[in-house]
Parts: structure tokens; C-alpha cells; sequence
């Protein structure tokens, strides 16, 4: 087997062992999210003054699942980011290594922070507006399935959305984008996050623009941070070009 077989086996046991990690990790948050189930569903039901219905014994562990899945999913996350940061340390230079440890706290803070948005400012004005859309022609009555579902389909996205502005700005230190790619592909990125806004939020109008609006924001965000650490790369590289020019002459 040649160097370059072994290289190749090697990192994919690598890779193995840490997926192996995560996916321990999401378990064991998993069984905590079980632990904790009826303080997270206590949580998650908000100012819904109402019992949820179930429609059969099933409902009920696929809601115990969903709640317990979304501690994992977040508890996750910083676990996640440690294992991918050390699988591509050996590859990055020092400095990158440490531009990339500083990215791990931030992505379960901005996670939490966009999880929190779509629960605490969209979910229930949407709520709400249907609700009261509903109030005058029939009585409103949800089944835990509905409503943790919908829940879901409001605030994860906004969770993985809120951590884009930290991926680009990432993405941008290593060179892998440039804010100008962004602008270029404004227009295609607003049309797909109107695709995903309609596709996650319910069918009308207003629920719509509200989902929308927020991550067309956020896009705008990241191509904002993705021009900053871009300018700063250029005159980080600018001064050092210049040092190295005059080393010769201070050196004569």
C-alpha cells in the first residue's frame, strides 16, 4: 500500500473516531433531554393557556422525542465544532487554528440566539395572527404534533440561520469566499431563503414576510462581516508584504 493509501486511511479513521464523538455526544444529550422533558415541555408551551391533544399513544413518545432532540441537537452543536476543529487542525496554519477555536463558542451562542429570536419574536406574532384569524369562525384546538411542529419549522431555521454571519466571516479568513462572490449571488440568495421562508413557515402572506425578511437580514449581515474580515486579510497581507520588502534593505 503506497503513502498516499496510508494518508487516506488514516484520515478517514480520523474522521470516523469523530463522528463516533458527536454521535456519543447527541446520545447523551439525548438521554438528558428525556431527563428534563416536561421542564422543556412546560417551557416550549408559552403563553398557549390550553392542553394539547394527542391522537393516539404514539403522539406521545414522538413528542418526547422531538423535545429531547432539540437539547441534543443544540447540546451538540459546540461538540460538534471542537471534533471538526481538531479532524482540519493538522491542515491549517497557526493562526488559522486559532481563528477557528475562537469560531466554537460562538456557533452555540449565535444557535441559542437564533433559536431564541424565532421563539420569543416570531412564533408568536405568527401565532397570534392566526389564531386571531381563526377566533371569529371556530373554536381553536391543537394537537401536540401541530403545534411542536410548527414551533420547530419557525425556530430551527432561524437557529442555523443566525449562524451564517460566523460561517462566512470563517469562510472568508481561509479565502474560501470573498464578500464580492455574496453581492454577486445576491439575488439568487434572497430568491432561495423566499423559497425557504415559504416552505417553513404556514401558507399565507404575512407569516411569509415575517420569516423572509429576518434571514434576508441576516444574509445582508454576513456579506457586511464578510467584507470587514476581508479588508482586514488584505492590509494584514499588505503590511506583511511590505515587512518582508524591507528586511533586504535593513539588512545592507
Amino acid at each position: 500500500m503506497t503513502e498516499k493509501n496510508l494518508n487516506v486511511v488514516d484520515h478517514l479513521d480520523e474522521l470516523r473516531k469523530r463522528i463516533i464523538i458527536v454521535g456519543v455526544a447527541f446520545v447523551i444529550f439525548l438521554v438528558i433531554g428525556f431527563m428534563y422533558v416536561n421542564d422543556i415541555y412546560t417551557f416550549f408551551m408559552g403563553n398557549l393557556h390550553q392542553k394539547l391533544l394527542v391522537l393516539g399513544p404514539s403522539d406521545v413518545i414522538r413528542i418526547y422525542f422531538q423535545l429531547a432532540a432539540v437539547v441534543a441537537f443544540a447540546g451538540t452543536i459546540p461538540v460538534a465544532a471542537w471534533q471538526i476543529w481538531l479532524f482540519v487542525k493538522p491542515g491549517l496554519h497557526p493562526k488559522e487554528r486559532k481563528v477557528a477555536l475562537a469560531y466554537i463558542p460562538a456557533l452555540f451562542i449565535l444557535f441559542i440566539g437564533g433559536i431564541s429570536f424565532g421563539y420569543f419574536f416570531i412564533f408568536p406574532n405568527i401565532l397570534r395572527f392566526l389564531t386571531n384569524l381563526a377566533s371569529n369562525m371556530m373554536m381553536t384546538s391543537f394537537t401536540a404534533e401541530n403545534y411542536f411542529g410548527f414551533l420547530m419549522n419557525i425556530t430551527l431555521p432561524f437557529g442555523i440561520a443566525f449562524e451564517l454571519p460566523l460561517v462566512m466571516m470563517f469562510l472568508t479568513s481561509l479565502g474560501i469566499v470573498n464578500p464580492y462572490t455574496l453581492t454577486k449571488l445576491r439575488k439568487y440568495a434572497y430568491f432561495v431563503l423566499v423559497v425557504i421562508a415559504t416552505l417553513i413557515s404556514p401558507p399565507e402572506f404575512i407569516s411569509h414576510i415575517s420569516v423572509a425578511i429576518p434571514l434576508i437580514l441576516i444574509y445582508e449581515i454576513s456579506a457586511l462581516l464578510s467584507k470587514i474580515v476581508y479588508k482586514r486579510k488584505l492590509k494584514k497581507q499588505s503590511l506583511e508584504e511590505q515587512e518582508e520588502d524591507d528586511q533586504p534593505s535593513v539588512q545592507a
